[in-house]
């Protein structure tokens, strides 16, 4: 058998020690570089620490925001925003100033190329005074309001080969 430190061979009974945290069989010169076993132990491995998983959540049901709507914005909020800037004497640079937005999304508002936000809805009627929404009645959501006439369905004749 050999020295596992410097590979002479060794004759006799080799000499177990532990060099480094690793016990090795060495000849009696080498034997000076490692000390003595005192109990086996197994060489430690690294494991990645075990996580418990989290409990699963119980997803809730998200509400639906159209069961909780009443209030529907008028179809001429842009006329009665200019309407109501005007009469207080405001520019549209000055509105936009008061209320801490850029000129241009008034502009936007009053052309009625966007329909404003209920945030920027709530500011524009407490600045201005003005209400811009009204109530909608339950049984108008439910059946969709939409129009009941004719469908495209109903004027197509459809041909069978």
């Amino acid at each position: 058998m050999q020295c596992e430190i410097c590979g002479v061979e060794i004759i006799g009974q080799p000499r177990k020690v532990v060099v480094e945290g690793t016990e090795v069989e060495v000849c009696g010169k080498c034997a000076q570089y490692g000390t003595a076993p005192t109990s086996w132990s197994p060489v430690s491995k690294k494991v990645a620490p075990v996580r418990n998983a989290p409990a699963p959540r119980m997803k809730r049901p998200k509400p639906n925001p159209f069961n909780t709507m009443d209030e529907e914005i008028i179809s001429d909020y842009s006329r009665v925003i200019r309407e109501a800037r005007e009469a207080k004497g405001w520019t549209q640079e000055e509105l936009a100033l008061k209320i801490k937005v850029k000129a241009s999304l008034i502009r936007k508002v009053e052309r009625a190329e966007i329909m404003p936000e209920d945030s920027l809805r709530k500011i524009l009627e407490h600045t201005l005074g003005i209400k811009l929404t009204e109530r909608v009645s339950n049984d108008i959501m439910e059946d969709g309001g939409m129009f009941k006439g004719n469908t495209l369905g109903d004027i197509v004749k459809i041909k069978r080969k």
